[in-house]
């Protein structure tokens, strides 16, 4: 019946009632918390553009996992920042690596934490790229393609003094640097044997849940099967499966010093526009062996969790990134909006779309609203 004998006011009178009939809840064990682990001792570098959020030397980190659990926060994941980087990515598949280690020391501190290992290797790479890049020469630098190319083909910068001639050599030079990166491409086939081995090495070091984040085509059967052939049959694999290229990672490439040196990850990470091509990579990952799903980031992409809650029956995670978490902050920091508040609602929204598992910065703050 309608207005008046209909009022759906009357369930929102008061906190009580309103909690009584409320259809979306968040708890604490819902939530993944990250955390970059770097080497040395006593280390807790702030991330300039992540405020709350460190760098962590593998002490502090045993020390930020135990707050983490002692919260009722059931779950974090660990991004390295290695000592060296080079072309193959060693760091991610050494057992020495820093993740490798950090996984060892918070086993035996926190026993009950479940440890979750991002597989990807931009932070380890010289290049910063998700993958092997071909062909076979030395990955360079934007600055040092475009100085190669010029040279090759002749060309000597001068000084410009006319607006029309300085935009016609701009022109030219941004022509010539787009060619001279253009030559590069991810080897997607060559880098799954490099994700397979990061794989089995975080989960000798400890790691509980496998989470490859690089998009590589095939990597999850890749994954499935090194660990399997490993006697690792029991550990499963969260697939960042519908991991979108999105302009919201600019922090964590800070604080995981993963920036791309060349060219952007467009060619492997998905297109934003692309609703039904999401459903198909998580389809294909789910057919290659993925216990779990993810989509990533997550407020930007809420109408892609919803369309994959109603789709597969898998546990479903979301990433709230880096980017959404710095854009609460700042806001929040200059007084425009109320920190808690909107925090609270963002993760709810995440929810409410479907989203069971979700990776977020906020996770300690939030944890501690719901306790």
């Amino acid at each position: 019946m309608a207005f008046p004998v209909t009022r759906l006011r009357r369930l929102r009178r008061t906190d009580a009632l309103r909690n009584l009939v409320r259809e979306t809840r968040l708890t604490p064990d819902a939530f993944v918390y990250p955390m970059f682990v770097c080497p040395g001792e006593g280390v807790r570098k702030e991330v300039r553009s992540m405020p709350g959020v460190f760098n962590l030397s593998v002490d502090e980190a045993v020390k930020e996992a135990q707050e983490v659990y002692s919260l009722g926060i059931p779950s974090v994941i660990l991004f390295g920042l290695p000592d060296k980087k080079d072309e193959v990515a060693t760091g991610a598949w050494a057992d020495d690596g820093i993740v490798q280690q950090a996984a060892r020391a918070m086993k035996r501190e926190v026993p009950d934490l479940i440890l979750m290992g991002d597989v990807c290797l931009c932070e380890y790479m010289s290049h910063g790229h998700c993958g092997i890049v071909k062909p076979g020469t030395s990955p360079q630098s934007l600055g040092a393609a475009a100085r190669d190319a010029l040279s090759a083909r002749g060309v000597a910068v001068k000084p410009v003094k006319a607006r029309e001639e300085s935009k016609k050599v701009i022109d030219e030079l941004a022509s010539i640097v787009a060619s001279a990166v253009s030559k590069f491409e991810i080897d997607n086939d060559a880098s799954l044997e490099l994700l397979a081995r990061t794989s089995v090495s975080l989960t000798r070091a400890g790691i509980d849940i496998i989470a490859p984040s690089d998009m590589m085509d095939g990597r999850v059967a890749a994954i499935r099967r090194a660990l399997d052939e490993a006697s690792f049959t029991n550990t499963p694999i969260l697939s960042y499966a519908a991991k979108f290229a999105s302009g919201f990672y600019g922090p964590f490439r800070e604080a995981a010093d993963s920036a791309p040196q060349f060219g952007d990850r467009r060619s492997y990470q998905m297109d934003g526009a692309n609703l039904r091509e999401a459903m198909r990579e998580i389809e294909l990952d789910i057919e290659e062996g993925a216990d779990l799903i993810m989509v990533k980031p997550a407020m930007p992409y809420l109408d892609v969790i919803a369309a994959a809650r109603d789709r597969f029956d898998l546990p479903l995670a979301a990433y709230q990134v880096s980017g959404e978490y710095a854009m609460i902050e700042a806001a929040a920091r200059n007084g425009w909006i109320e920190r808690d508040r909107v925090m609270m609602e963002s993760l709810l929204s995440i929810r409410r779309a479907g989203a069971s598992i979700i990776l977020t910065y906020h996770a300690k703050d939030a944890a501690r609203l719901l306790a």
